[in-house]
């Protein structure tokens, strides 16, 4: 079972690989111009409209599968250099897993880190304005911007707690 699994995933990526090339649509719409052109040879017969049909048809339904197995792989590789990033730096660890939220609680998390970072920008941005010309100045003014950052960081509403568990 897991040899079998392993040669789908390889398969998978490589059928992905292969599918995103330009390459690939050249190759997909000089066949399509071609069945095309056939069309008069077989009198727009049904059966040349079938062809075309069930090929179609068939490589979309396979595709599906094979492409949604390496979305999905990608997606999880993504979400752990995600999560190693949060853990390796000073960032909430309580955002780890927060993809297993429902999709209000991950809008109502978007708009608290998005009111966030637009009360962080406008400080920086305030903080330049006023800008002092000596190194001593600004090293008093940057300690300022900090500790209001960290206050702010302090008070504003933090995220969920904990994740629900996959399933």
């Amino acid at each position: 079972m897991a040899d079998t699994q392993h040669i789908f995933m390889r398969f998978s990526a490589k059928t992905s690989e292969w599918a995103g090339k330009p390459a690939t649509f050249v190759l997909a719409l000089v066949l399509v111009v071609l069945w095309a052109a056939t069309g008069s040879f077989f009198d727009y017969s049904q059966t040349w409209q079938l062809v075309i049909n069930t090929g179609t048809t068939i490589i979309t339904f396979l595709m599906v599968f094979v492409l949604q197995n390496a979305q999905t792989r990608d997606t999880r590789a993504i979400q752990a250099k995600l999560d190693e990033l949060i853990l390796t730096s000073h960032a909430e660890n309580r955002f780890i897993g927060i993809e297993n939220l429902d999709e209000d609680d991950l809008k109502h998390l978007d708009r608290l880190v998005a009111k966030a970072a637009k009360g962080g920008q406008a400080e920086k941005q305030a903080a330049a304005d006023a800008a002092p010309k000596s190194t001593k100045t600004a090293t008093a003014v940057r300690k300022k911007i900090d500790a209001a950052a960290r206050s702010r960081k302090d008070k504003r509403k933090a995220a969920p707690r904990k994740a629900p568990q996959k399933s």
